[in-house]
């Protein structure tokens, strides 16, 4: 899915698991929510949801997006966006409480700036996102440092600064440490890059990810 945007190979794998029995997927749930997501089919996504429980919708390192965040993405997705605002608002409260419990922690106050987007704000978030990357620069950790980069890209990208989007995704692209994020297939498949989409600058990023 991330190399070559081909859905079809993981889906097959999660088709199979699902016939063992409803509990069978639990420990890939959050795989099965992001497929369901790159295919655009809200019915699966729903079913990903239910099968992680309270579990995150998806980790990366030490960014962790919670079930609440998992449920405001489908939501946008399918354009609901009273239960979005509903589902955003909740994963806020959840995140709020992590960072003023680790105030100077950079990836907590990332997923922060990323809600913040989702809910509509706009100097907000990106205060945030920069705060982030200076509290976790690349020299103190290149790993969770290069997620913080990176991640700010769909951050500028939700808040409308286009620019700045792509500025921070050509340096996320550099960065020592390949978020799943950035890959070919979760750029050209997966909704939080929809407001890039169409720009022939993105386009042109995506096409030279391809696997030649």
């Amino acid at each position: 899915m991330c190399w070559k945007a081909d859905t079809r190979p993981l889906r097959q794998t999660i088709d199979a698991i699902l016939t063992q029995g409803s509990g069978a997927i639990a420990s890939a749930a959050d795989v099965w929510f992001f497929c369901a997501l790159a295919e655009r089919d809200a019915a699966a996504a729903e079913r990903a949801l239910v099968a992680l429980g309270d579990n995150l919708c998806w980790g990366e390192g030490a960014i962790y997006l919670s079930h609440s965040f998992g449920e405001g993405l489908l939501a946008r997705m399918t354009k609901d966006e009273a239960r979005a605002r509903t589902a955003f608002e909740a994963a806020r409260a959840q995140q709020e409480k992590i960072v003023q419990a680790q105030p100077d922690y950079g990836p907590a106050l990332c997923v922060l700036s990323l809600i913040d987007a989702a809910l509509g704000r706009k100097d907000l978030p990106l205060d945030e996102g920069r705060r982030a990357i200076a509290l976790m620069p690349l020299q103190k950790d290149v790993k969770t440092g290069s997620l913080v980069l990176q991640y700010f890209a769909i951050t500028a990208a939700w808040v409308g600064e286009k620019d700045l989007a792509l500025q921070q995704l050509e340096t996320g692209l550099r960065a020592p440490d390949a978020s799943l994020l950035l890959s070919y297939g979760a750029l050209k498949l997966l909704p939080l890059w929809d407001p890039l989409r169409g720009d022939p600058r993105f386009e042109k990023i995506v096409n030279s990810l391809a696997p030649k």
